[in-house]
């Protein structure tokens, strides 16, 4: 079977959802860019680098078997000629689990692809829990943005 050709870093992306929902690993392993220098966090979980330990890390997830759907929201896209990064909200749901039940976790991602001769692979998935958002006050003025060092 020859590789799959990625005209852009959008089908990229989708391929990569496509491939987490289906638990498939060869399409996931697929999206991916096969240089050592790729780097993948899980949320909670420790850098992996390279296409061993990043396939090892999706072969345990996907072990049981495909049991997620992933909702993808607030996506921003930054592109340039070789090289576009995506951060979205992962919003997932868990089989049997109906979507009023319980109000999913949402996972901040930020996907890295780059342009290579056969075509947009990623090279940077990086999935952290993202804190929770208080909801927007009904009347009365705004509160000042909190302020946050990195």
């Amino acid at each position: 079977m020859s590789p799959r050709t990625f005209p852009t870093a959008q089908d990229a992306e989708n391929a990569f959802y496509e491939a987490l929902e289906r638990c498939d690993l060869e399409a996931m392993m697929a999206v991916w860019a096969e240089d050592e220098e790729i780097i993948c966090v899980h949320p909670s979980g420790p850098r992996l680098t390279g296409p061993d330990q990043i396939r090892e890390s999706w072969s345990h997830i996907f072990s049981s078997g495909p049991r997620a759907r992933v909702h993808i929201t607030s996506q921003v896209a930054i592109s340039g000629m070789m090289l576009a990064v995506h951060s979205v909200f992962e919003l997932f749901t868990l089989e049997g689990q109906a979507r009023g039940d319980v109000k999913p976790a949402p996972i901040v991602a930020t996907n890295v692809y780059l342009r290579t001769a056969a075509g947009w692979r990623m090279i940077v998935h990086h999935a952290s829990p993202a804190p929770a958002q208080p909801e927007p006050p009904t009347r009365g003025p705004r509160p000042a943005a909190p302020k946050t060092f990195h």
